[in-house]
């Protein structure tokens, strides 16, 4: 059973605690049995429903065991997809890999950590093991980037009303996760001419809309070049968990934003009608 790869692994890292979900018996046997023999602790359950039901580390519940990764089939009765993942991401601090017979929607690309493709043998698990364990390295955001440009922000209010402010940005985020799907797919088959045209749609969008980090980040992928040594973009699981990074910071600031300007226009309103 053990191989090159395997033995490799071994002696490179400490055991990993995975949590395997997957519907198939047969498949989830198989995947559980690698698992155990590349040293990792398995605790391999049939649903969506049953995992959620694991004690898991999170904000609230310190207690709780926590694994390292978590391994889920793409398409499972019940829940599944990116609300199963939006489920653990709330209770876990898990990385979070898709295993499939084929790629996935790509709103399940952008929503997991990384996708690998079904069979596959303890190499190729190895590699993705590997990945997780790495040192996180330094993070490509920069804290001076805000989320959104405040000024952008305020002439997009001073051309339209507030609702259609709202689209616009509600556009912007859903198009960012979109392509954060598809940037998934092309660094997976390592298509970089792909790569860089997703960047640029990213840098060009996010640009237009004074959605700064993620503009920025966008730049970085069109600019990727492997024969200039560049190597900012070698690491493509920490440039993607940056890219959700900013993509979540900038949904937040857009709520938090939206929803203090729609207050404070009831407010403002009653103000000058008091006055009256």
């Amino acid at each position: 059973m053990h191989t090159e790869w395997m033995d490799a692994h071994l002696r490179r890292n400490a055991p990993l605690a995975v949590l395997l979900i997957e519907d198939d018996p047969v498949g989830r046997a198989i995947i559980a049995t690698l698992l155990a023999a590349l040293g990792c602790t398995v605790d391999a359950v049939a649903s969506g429903e049953e995992a959620l039901a694991r004690r898991m580390t999170a904000a609230g519940h310190p207690e709780a065991l926590a694994p390292d990764a978590i391994l889920m089939d793409a398409q499972m009765p019940g829940l599944s997809g990116c609300a199963l993942i939006a489920a653990l991401r709330a209770r876990s601090f898990a990385s979070i890999y898709v295993v499939s017979a084929s790629p996935p929607a790509p709103e399940i690309m952008a929503a997991a950590d990384g996708f690998l493709q079904k069979p596959f043998d303890a190499a190729a698990l190895a590699q993705l093991l590997d990945r997780c364990q790495s040192a996180p390295g330094p993070s490509l955001l920069d804290g001076a980037d805000p989320a959104i440009d405040a000024a952008v922000l305020a002439q997009f209010r001073a051309l339209m009303p507030e609702p259609a402010v709202r689209e616009i940005y509600e556009q912007v985020v859903a198009d960012l996760d979109r392509r954060i799907g598809l940037l998934a797919a092309a660094f997976a088959q390592d298509d970089q001419a792909e790569a860089r045209r997703i960047g640029h749609a990213i840098k060009g969008g996010c640009g237009m809309a004074g959605a700064v980090e993620a503009a920025r980040l966008g730049a970085l992928v069109e600019a990727w070049d492997r024969k200039t040594g560049d190597n900012q973009l070698d690491d493509s699981g920490r440039f993607l968990r940056d890219l959700r990074a900013a993509a979540r910071r900038l949904r937040n600031m857009l709520n938090a934003e939206m929803f203090a300007s729609s207050a404070a226009a009831p407010a403002a309103r009653q103000s000058r009608s008091g006055e009256q």
